[in-house]
C-alpha cells in the first residue's frame, strides 16, 4: 500500500510542478499588468483601467494561495482559509471603489482621457488568459483538483474583463464617448463583486487532492 501510493506521488510529481510553473507565471503575469494598468489608468483619468489593474493584484493574491496549498499539505489548507477571507474581502472593497467612482464620474461628467497603453493590455490579456486558464483545466484534470479547476475559471473571468475594457476605452479613444469608460467600469462591479463572495465562502480553492 504505501508502496502504491509513494509510486502514485512520483507519477503526479510532474504535473504537480506544471502546475506551480503556471501559478508563477499567473502570478508575475497580473503584478506586471497591474502596474502598467493602474499606471496608465492613473494618467488617463481611467477607472475601468484601475479598477482592472487592483484586479490583477488581487488575482496575484490568490494566485499565491494556491502555490502554497500545493506546497504545504494540511498546512496549507488553513492558510488557504485564511488567504481566502482576506481575498474576498479585498475584492468586495474593489467592487465598492469602482461602482463608487464609476457613479461619480458618470455624475459629474469626467472624460477620461484615451489610454492606448491600456487598450494594448488589455488586448494582450484577452489572448493571453483564455490560454493559460486552458492549461490549467488540464493540469486540474490530470491531478483532479478543483483548486486549480476554480483557479482556472478566475482566469476566465480576467478575460472577461480584458474584454469589457478594450469595449470601453476603444469608444472613448474612438467616437470620444467619455461615459464608456465609466460604463464599462459598472459592467465589472458584478463579475468582482461575484469572485468576493465566492472566495468568501471558500469556493476558489475548495479543496486539492493532488498532495
Amino acid at each position: 500500500m504505501s508502496q502504491a501510493l509513494t509510486e502514485t506521488a512520483t507519477d503526479l510529481a510532474p504535473i504537480v510542478a506544471r502546475g506551480r510553473q503556471l501559478e508563477y507565471f499567473t502570478i508575475i503575469w497580473n503584478c506586471l499588468e497591474s502596474i502598467i494598468a493602474i499606471g496608465a489608468g492613473l494618467m488617463a483619468g481611467s477607472i475601468a483601467l484601475v479598477g482592472f489593474g487592483f484586479d490583477s493584484v488581487i488575482e496575484s493574491l490568490s494566485g499565491t494561495t494556491l502555490l502554497w496549498r500545493l506546497r504545504d499539505g494540511e498546512k496549507g489548507e488553513l492558510r488557504e482559509r485564511m488567504a481566502l477571507k482576506i481575498v474576498g474581502v479585498s475584492f468586495l472593497l474593489l467592487a465598492g471603489y469602482v461602482a463608487f467612482d464609476a457613479a461619480k464620474s458618470l455624475i459629474r461628467r469626467e472624460p477620461p482621457e484615451a489610454s492606448y497603453v491600456g487598450i494594448g493590455l488589455a488586448l494582450l490579456s484577452l489572448v493571453v488568459m483564455p490560454l493559460l486558464a486552458r492549461k490549467k483545466r488540464r493540469v486540474a484534470a490530470q491531478l483532479n483538483s478543483r483548486a486549480l479547476q476554480a483557479d482556472s475559471r478566475q482566469t476566465d473571468l480576467c478575460a472577461y474583463l480584458s474584454a469589457i475594457l478594450i469595449g470601453g476605452l476603444l469608444l472613448n479613444a474612438i467616437f470620444g464617448w467619455w461615459w464608456a469608460d465609466p460604463l464599462a467600469a459598472l459592467a465589472m462591479v458584478p463579475i468582482i463583486a461575484k469572485e468576493g463572495f465566492a472566495a468568501l465562502k471558500g469556493e476558489t480553492c475548495s479543496d486539492c487532492s493532488c498532495n
